[in-house]
């Protein structure tokens, strides 16, 4: 029976996530008429035009690369997250009378081939570039709520499993559209694909969903976003029976910590994400600092943001100088300068304990031993180009940020880079790559050669690069 184009079909449309759009090539007119009526007379939500609400592109056109120049050409936003199927796909979800999973064999060839390809796809994250854009955040983002009641239940296997296998899918350089786009990549697991399975059918993970609503997970994530607040901490006041912060300031018989005391008086402030400009402020403030204590001054802005990210959690710098040895009371002069200054609001520093004739280290998390503090500084909404990133409403003309200083010797410098400039887990695979593929020990402090038996020294990054074997990847392509 025709359908009159005029007439609404909302309440006809029975699968409202999945929406086709018939390639008229090869096709024809009159049979891409036919088989839209046969698909909207089944529930189905069919588009006259290619648009970025398209979920499904159904063509019977065999020439894969012909198609996709022209769906190019159409250049649609959300190309990169629709299924382009052959019609194959088309005809069995007629035949189920609902849209049917989709498989290696629906897709068209040139993304077949594709998948083919990812085979090559290291399990090491040193090896591996992130793309600009995560193309799988909806996976990626379920990953991470696993990691993180993982880590609140101490269970560090499959912790690791799940951060592995989303930084996997974080270097994919388009979305997984189906169980099949995975068959050969490494570091997915059972569970993670279960996870992904259940996704990918109902569009989100009932277990995560479960966890998301459990009070203890909401518990200790709420306490554990309070400078100072360690899992082990939040778990012990959530055992007393607090489910608040009022509740916890409210206990006399917790004592703070002085990190904690200024974790709570800061939270607003320090919760809040800290934007690029206030990173590129906040650098200004402490290169202006060295450089009034010693003119041979190094000073690099790593983390988050030297990986090219917008928004960060606190800002760290490398400061140090290019005279072996100067680097030694360095911090505390530059704390003194900033208390002068009036805008240390907190400060925890750590002086150094490293010593070569300790190293290698064989702890693989270990914290590094070079002298540090932990700060907490007034930034002015004047010193920031575009204004501070404040909530609405806020007319305090300035806020509090965590900054975090760390001082190496010159000839540490470019460990120290590499490691604080992340992100963790490809940190974490840099190091596990070396131990495992190259007989090698490496972290924040030098890269010790096991066969030789010496320290490979190193002055950039691209020297640690070149010992290990592996070809440099930029900052800005480490963001596993």
């Amino acid at each position: 029976i025709p359908v009159d184009a005029g007439v609404s079909r909302r309440e006809e449309v029975k699968f409202e996530d999945v929406r086709l759009y018939l390639v008229e090539r090869k096709m024809g007119h009159s049979r891409r008429s036919f088989l839209t009526q046969l698909a909207r007379s089944k529930g189905f939500a069919v588009e006259d035009v290619l648009s970025n609400e398209v979920t499904h592109v159904v063509s019977e056109d065999s020439t894969a690369s012909s198609l996709w120049n022209w769906l190019k050409e159409c250049a649609p936003k959300n190309l990169p997250n629709m299924h382009v199927l052959d019609i194959s796909w088309f005809t069995d979800s007629m035949r189920e009378g609902r849209p049917v999973a989709v498989e290696t064999r629906h897709l068209i060839q040139v993304r077949k081939k594709y998948i083919e390809k990812l085979a090559t796809v290291s399990q090491y994250a040193c090896q591996r570039r992130t793309t600009t854009e995560n193309n799988n955040k909806i996976f990626t983002d379920a990953f991470e709520v696993l990691v993180e009641i993982y880590e609140f239940n101490e269970i560090e296997g499959p912790c690791l499993a799940f951060r592995r296998a989303a930084s996997v899918l974080k270097s994919l350089p388009w979305a997984v559209q189906c169980l099949g786009d995975t068959h050969n990549l490494p570091c997915l697991g059972e569970h993670t694909k279960a996870i992904m399975e259940e996704i990918l059918q109902y569009g989100r993970s009932f277990e995560v969903e479960k966890i998301l609503s459990d009070e203890r997970y909401q518990t200790l994530k709420l306490f554990t976003s309070v400078f100072g607040v360690g899992p082990k901490t939040a778990e012990k006041w959530y055992r007393r029976g607090l489910r608040s912060f009022s509740e916890i300031l409210a206990d006399r018989s917790i004592r703070l910590n002085r990190m904690q005391q200024s974790g709570f008086q800061h939270y607003g402030d320090i919760s809040r994400a800290v934007s690029k400009a206030e990173a590129l402020a906040l650098r200004n403030i402490i290169d202006e600092a060295v450089h009034a204590i010693t003119p041979d001054a190094v000073l690099a802005l790593t983390g988050g943001f030297r990986r090219g990210k917008e928004f960060g959690h606190d800002v760290d710098f490398i400061v140090t100088t290019t005279e072996m040895g100067k680097e030694e009371g360095l911090l505390p002069r530059i704390i003194d300068k900033l208390t002068k200054e009036g805008i240390l609001l907190y400060c925890d520093y750590q002086a150094s304990t490293f010593d070569i004739s300790k190293l290698p280290s064989r702890r693989f998390e270990a914290m590094d031993h070079f002298a540090k503090c932990f700060l907490i500084l007034r930034l002015e909404d004047s010193q920031v180009g575009g204004g501070l990133h404040i909530a609405e409403g806020d007319i305090r003309g300035w806020r509090a940020v965590r900054v975090d200083l760390v001082s190496p010797p010159m000839d540490r410098y470019a460990f120290a880079l590499l490691g604080w400039s992340g992100s963790r887990q490809f940190e974490r695979d840099l190091r596990r790559f070396a131990r495992m593929e190259r007989h090698m020990l490496l972290d924040n402090h030098a890269l010790y050669d096991k066969t030789k038996k010496e320290f490979l020294a190193a002055t950039t990054e691209k020297d640690i690069f070149a010992h290990l074997g592996l070809e440099y990847i930029e900052p800005w392509q480490r963001n596993a």
